[in-house]
């Protein structure tokens, strides 16, 4: 089996985005040698039809701990609220400071077309933060650090000019990233009517067959990039 080092940060808007739309790439890593960060902008606490929002956000943040141990990921939860996600400067700082503190090698956030404000928050608080961590003249606690990459993986939400440039072979570790799903009630269903677990087997399916695996995920690559087909992030792939 391959080994691999490197750090790999995965930024998503609500408990559950990192998981849909990254949990498979987080365990193929993780399981090669690489370690992970997950952070969660908010609990999404506000998306329950009948749970308060306090009682949904705790078990929101006990689900994201229970992903967190299957992926083998370190987990943050910002204290940001569901659905009012603050795009200003503290805020930017603080994933910069983030950032800084995780040292990653490759970033995977949301694509700015999406649906959600809190999607297209993340977006842009990310993409500022990836700028403001990686300049040593804006001083801040700690020194600057440069992401060797970013890409956008595929969630149902976010495909307003979303492409899939990259197929990611997650063959192996499908089985433990269905257990990263159902470890979320809004995954299992009775929560929301979309059937996310449903969908998400279906499209490691689709992207299987569009890339020549079992199973794949597809992620997007920043503009001006050619498609890839590969078994690891190639910004992480370095043989021990």
């Amino acid at each position: 089996m391959i080994q691999l080092e490197g750090h790999l940060l995965v930024i998503g808007a609500h408990a559950g985005d990192v998981e849909n739309m990254a949990a498979a790439t987080v365990l193929k890593h993780v399981r090669a040698g690489c370690t992970a960060t997950v952070v969660h902008m908010t609990l999404g606490e506000a998306g329950h039809p009948t749970l308060a929002p306090d009682l949904y956000a705790e078990q929101r943040r006990q689900e994201i701990e229970a992903s967190g141990r299957l992926m083998g990921a370190k987990v943050v939860a910002l204290p940001y609220r569901d659905g009012l996600l603050p795009k200003t400067e503290d805020v930017v700082f603080q994933v910069c400071d983030l950032i800084r503190a995780e040292k990653p090698d490759v970033i995977l956030t949301h694509w700015k077309g999406s649906m959600h404000k809190d999607h297209t928050a993340t977006y842009e608080i990310v993409h500022e933060a990836i700028f403001y961590a990686a300049l040593p003249a804006i001083e801040r606690p700690l020194p600057a650090h440069r992401v060797r990459s970013f890409l956008y993986p595929e969630n149902w939400e976010d495909m307003d000019g979303w492409r899939a440039d990259l197929y990611l072979d997650v063959s192996e570790v499908w089985d433990e990233y269905l257990a990263v799903l159902r470890s979320h009630a809004l995954m299992r269903g009775g929560v929301s009517t979309f059937r996310y677990l449903d969908y998400y087997d279906a499209l490691g399916t689709t992207r299987g067959c569009l890339g020549g695996f079992r199973k794949a995920v597809a992620l997007m690559v920043p503009p001006g990039s050619w498609v890839q087909r590969t078994e690891f992030l190639p910004a992480l792939t370095r043989p021990r």
